[in-house]
């Protein structure tokens, strides 16, 4: 048989106060630098997300024209993609789910006729500051 050591309690060792001390001081320094830089790429992804779901929307909205012959009305709105309507050619729901709102929890905008450039129609969101204009992240994000 194998004898067993007495356990000496005096002999334990663990961490002491100045070393957990140190190790989040260290945490702190490092959240400190990579934190920022986490939070400048989820603007980034929230701007993203809202191009993806404009292109999205769009293209909804272009197979209701093919469908119908028309754009949907500004007062008929995005959610006649989903909602079944009086219209024989309305093949929808041409969105899988509801209308998404923007990923500042606001609805997109949409606007027919539009007054900007190239498209038939206006689909846009304020973006960051939930307002008309602004710059940078805060910018109107559309189909234009």
């Amino acid at each position: 048989m194998k004898k067993q050591l007495p356990v000496n309690r005096n002999n334990e060792q663990g961490f002491t106060l100045l070393e957990l001390l140190v190790v989040l001081v260290i945490i702190g320094l490092l959240a400190g630098i990579v934190g920022p830089r986490l939070f400048k790429n989820v603007s980034k992804s929230e701007v993203t997300t809202a191009k993806a779901q404009i292109d999205s929307l769009g293209k909804a909205i272009d197979q209701y024209r093919l469908d119908v012959g028309r754009y949907p009305s500004t007062q008929e709105g995005l959610g006649v993609l989903v909602t079944t309507n009086s219209d024989p050619n309305w093949h929808g729901p041409y969105l899988k789910k509801a209308v998404p709102q923007d990923p500042w929890n606001m609805p997109y905008q949409y606007k027919n006729p539009g007054e900007h450039n190239r498209e038939d129609y206006d689909l846009y969101s304020f973006g960051a500051d939930k307002t008309l204009g602004g710059d940078k992240e805060n910018a109107d994000l559309g189909n234009w």
